[in-house]
């Protein structure tokens, strides 16, 4: 017979599962730091470590011979905001030069009755190559060199350009596949040793309704998730977010769930700690690696991107980036959303037939 309190009663159970799940994260100290406050350290340390700054000046050297000619090409070189000038011996501009205390060292020289410039720099050292074009630009002009064509410069700053833009978006996806995946992941294997999930299944309470309360107690702290990193790079550097906080929202949200199901999915089989743990390095690895948290994946030759694009974390780093740099709509993060979603709904669909639960 069918029991009408039935529907009822199983609201109530997914409804009390899943505030135990949350019940459990909160009371982790340990848990609380490494979803909240972590992500916030990291994008502090970056942020500061990449900020916009000036372009920092070359430092070259110019060897004196004794003679004016150095000193006064000297004198006019230190004119240039480009550069620091040190007029030094040969010997002490040899022993700068190989230290890296200059970057490129010029000598002049009498060729028949012209001078010439000899240049020294180390090849390998990208600051050297920059030095010796900046020195000889200023050189050549500094002796008279008139150019062939006027130029003018425009310097443009645009509106999320700066690598802390770039950033905070990758440090909310990153943290939202790590507090998915791990939270979950550790929770339900810790209570697969503990012989909790045995005990769960002999219950009339949906095998379902178990798996679901983790993805769910996750999503319960979503924003706090996404309001933690955003805030910190608005308040400390300035990072706005162009586009709707809706679509913002809702890409955090199918994010949020497409890892909550991979976090099942992972943890489905293992039956030790450290056998999950492995199978998290092994899914989380690659996508650190090439999703362009900290770079941009572009970098990656053109044959794999398709592969990479195909990534979840890819494709919510994308979708992020889109809505708070660009300013796009939520229609336009459509291909990345639908990639979110197969890899969600996939996993927990294999994730619920698959599980262990003794």
């Amino acid at each position: 017979m069918n029991d009408p309190a039935r529907p009822a009663w199983r609201g109530q159970a997914l409804l009390e599962l899943t505030r135990s799940r949350v019940l459990e994260f909160v009371r982790e100290p340990e848990a609380v730091f490494w979803v909240f406050v972590f992500p916030v350290l990291l994008a502090f340390a970056l942020g500061i470590a990449f900020r916009s700054k000036p372009v920092e000046r070359a430092k070259v050297a110019v060897i004196t011979d004794g003679g004016a000619a150095a000193t006064e090409l000297a004198i006019r070189l230190r004119q240039d905001d480009r550069l620091l000038v040190e007029l030094l011996t040969p010997d002490a501009a040899a022993l700068a030069l190989r230290k890296g205390n200059v970057d490129a060292v010029a000598e002049l020289t009498a060729v028949a009755d012209s001078l010439a410039v000899v240049y020294r720099w180390e090849p390998s050292r990208v600051e050297g190559r920059a030095a010796r074009l900046a020195l000889d630009d200023a050189i050549q002009g500094a002796l008279g060199r008139a150019d062939v064509v006027a130029v003018r410069d425009e310097t443009t700053a645009r509106p999320g350009s700066r690598y802390i833009d770039f950033l905070i978006p990758g440090l909310v996806g990153l943290n939202l596949m790590g507090s998915g995946m791990w939270g979950i992941g550790f929770s339900v294997v810790v209570a697969r040793t503990r012989k909790l999930l045995k005990r769960f299944a002999a219950t009339p309470m949906r095998r379902s309704d178990y798996l679901a309360s983790f993805a769910l107690s996750r999503l319960l702290f979503l924003g706090l998730e996404v309001a933690a990193v955003i805030g910190f790079g608005w308040l400390f550097f300035d990072v706005a977010v162009r586009g709707s906080l809706g679509a913002l929202a809702l890409v955090s949200l199918v994010g949020a769930a497409s890892f909550a199901g991979l976090g099942l999915l992972v943890a489905a089989r293992p039956r030790t700690v450290e056998s999950v743990s492995g199978w998290m390095n092994l899914v989380m690895l690659p996508m650190w690696l090439l999703s362009g948290t900290f770079f941009s994946y572009e970098r990656f030759p053109a044959a794999v991107l398709p592969a990479i694009r195909a990534l979840p974390l890819t494709a919510l780093n994308d979708a992020l980036r889109a809505v708070m740099n660009d300013g796009a709509s939520l229609w336009a993060t459509g291909p990345e959303l639908a990639i979110l979603t197969a890899w969600g709904l996939g996993s927990y669909v294999v994730a619920v037939r698959i599980f262990r639960w003794q």
